[in-house]
């Protein structure tokens, strides 16, 4: 048996599952992610029909393995397949609503589909009152930069610079700070604009990378 109770309530703590909190209600098993892959890997094969109920658990780990699978179907699938598991994804998003669900699937499956498509639903997404969806939104474009194309994630941070939530902060800094390492001058070029508005977090994660005197004047904004 995988699970572990002790495990289960520190990861209950670690992903706020606290009545009022972000994960409110979400229940562990206290499974490791290695061990999740693992699982992912032995049912590869399973329709897509038969996840669905996994993607609706009230159980963490059952969602994780649901969609790592998710991920190896979409790498191995041809266009018609993946297709069909990105429109499955939309369909059971309901169920990607903790940052680790999000950040594991939103590039590999919502960017990459979309990386020479139509990218309006990403702005749908980043205008809704949802957490997730956000951060989906968000997290997407992280497939776009690594090929160098920055543009809509820039779009989307402009849209959610202000947004009031941490866990949004945190994933638009961590947008800019890997726009920097394909381009610096494109992300000062943004943090100039806005670093002042900028809500702390976003700021530190974003600028995380620089020689520290150059750190320390975004902070103190003497740029």
């Amino acid at each position: 048996m995988l699970a572990n109770q002790e495990k289960a309530k520190q990861l209950q703590r670690f992903f706020k599952t606290g009545k009022g909190q972000y994960g409110d209600g979400d229940i562990f098993f206290g499974i490791t992610v290695p061990e999740q892959r693992n699982v992912a890997k032995k049912f590869k094969e399973i329709e897509l029909i038969k996840l669905k109920p996994f993607m609706n658990s009230g159980i963490h780990e059952e969602r994780l393995v649901a969609l790592l699978i998710l991920v190896q179907k979409f790498e191995k699938g041809n266009e018609t397949e993946k297709k069909k598991i990105y429109k499955f994804y939309f369909e059971n998003m309901k169920g990607v609503n903790n940052w680790d669900l999000v950040d594991l699937t939103a590039p590999k499956i919502v960017g990459t589909w979309l990386q020479d498509k139509d990218r309006k639903i990403l702005f749908k997404l980043a205008k809704s009152n949802d957490l997730w969806k956000k951060r989906i939104a968000v997290l997407a474009t992280f497939a776009f930069i690594k090929n160098g194309d920055f543009k809509d994630s820039l779009a989307i941070s402009e849209i959610l610079l202000k947004d009031k939530h941490d866990l949004i902060h945190k994933a638009i800094g961590w947008m800019l700070r890997e726009i920097g390492k394909k381009d610096l001058a494109t992300e000062e070029g943004f943090l100039k604009k806005h670093y002042k508005e900028m809500p702390r977090t976003m700021l530190r994660y974003a600028i995380e990378r620089f020689e520290e005197e150059k750190r320390l004047n975004y902070l103190k904004g003497r740029i």
